[in-house]
């Protein structure tokens, strides 16, 4: 069987400037204050950045109770809720917020519109650290959908005051779906000015349903805990070309790419470039010969760091 030609790179790929904001926020804290920095929840899913930074001095936990009192601690770009925030304070820490802006901006909607009596119909999946987050900035009223299935279930108390939220991370076909399920049971539903799924998660969706025509099987850079690495596999088996994801380029299995001339490669937004160039040195060492980027959008946002640790 023959081996791959060419790798066709998306654009963009990896890292969004939420992910750069989270890790610059936990390095600096360490430059400022010196080891151990605790953070809650990996910064963000990804293996080689959570270690990369554990070998810096940063120290990952669940739990606050791990904490020791007087302690520098970093909330993950996932987001926390009120409870989190509040027990934080409660026990001293000094606290830098590593939340992403757009997943705050989904915290400050809920929080405003919960005041004025709305209950919530989130789009999301069970269990992920940035719905908690969400769904904890109220204490009753939030109500959780992963499908369309669970949009009948759903029963809130009022359908007067009634908004949808979404996790930032999701694949935009399925929540396009789920919302419309959603708007069907509740024509009158308050929707988000602008959607909640965050730019860069909407880009590498777009860039691989673009690079899934040219390409015999799609390689995702991504860690397994990671949401956004994780719809990118799926929507190119939803477009038909096999697609597998690796952590590292020790993943990767040569049987992946036989008789697969092209092999496109992407990237969640919380993997990064080195991990990207090695995979594809891998590719290349089973036999691809070219390397071609494709044309994408150029990502220009930066977000702002937390007052006191800017240099």
């Amino acid at each position: 069987m023959p081996a791959p030609q060419e790798i066709l790179l998306a654009e963009p790929r990896g890292f969004c400037a939420g992910v750069d904001r989270a890790i610059d926020i936990v390095e600096r804290a360490l430059e400022k204050f010196g080891a151990p920095i605790y953070v809650r929840h990996e910064i963000v899913h990804n293996t080689f950045v959570v270690n990369d930074l554990k070998a810096k001095g940063a120290i990952f936990i669940e739990d606050l109770a791990d904490v020791p009192p007087g302690a520098t601690l970093v909330f993950s770009a996932h987001g926390v809720s009120k409870a989190v925030q509040a027990e934080a304070q409660q026990r001293g820490f000094h606290v830098f917020d590593a939340t992403c802006p757009l997943v705050s901006k989904v915290h400050i909607e809920v929080a405003k519109l919960a005041k004025e009596g709305y209950e919530f119909i989130m789009i999301g999946h069970k269990g992920h650290p940035e719905v908690e987050g969400t769904m904890g900035q109220v204490d009753h009223g939030i109500h959780l959908v992963e499908d369309v299935a669970d949009v009948a279930r759903v029963q809130p108390a009022q359908m007067e005051r009634l908004a949808v939220v979404t996790q930032t991370t999701l694949s935009v076909d399925d929540a396009a779906e789920i919302m419309d399920a959603v708007r069907r049971r509740f024509p009158t539903i308050r929707q988000p000015k602008q959607q909640d799924i965050c730019y860069a998660t909407q880009n590498r969706q777009d860039a691989v349903k673009i690079m899934s025509r040219d390409v015999d099987v799609v390689i995702v850079v991504g860690s397994p805990t990671s949401s956004n690495s994780n719809r990118l596999a799926e929507l190119a088996r939803k477009l038909g070309v096999d697609s597998y994801m690796v952590d590292s380029p020790a993943e990767l299995k040569a049987e992946w790419l036989l008789g697969k001339s092209r092999v496109g490669l992407t990237a969640g937004a919380s993997a990064p470039e080195v991990l990207v160039q090695e995979v594809v040195d891998r590719i290349k060492a089973l036999g691809a010969v070219a390397v071609r980027k494709m044309d994408g959008i150029q990502e220009t946002v930066k977000f702002p760091l937390p007052k006191g640790l800017k240099l």
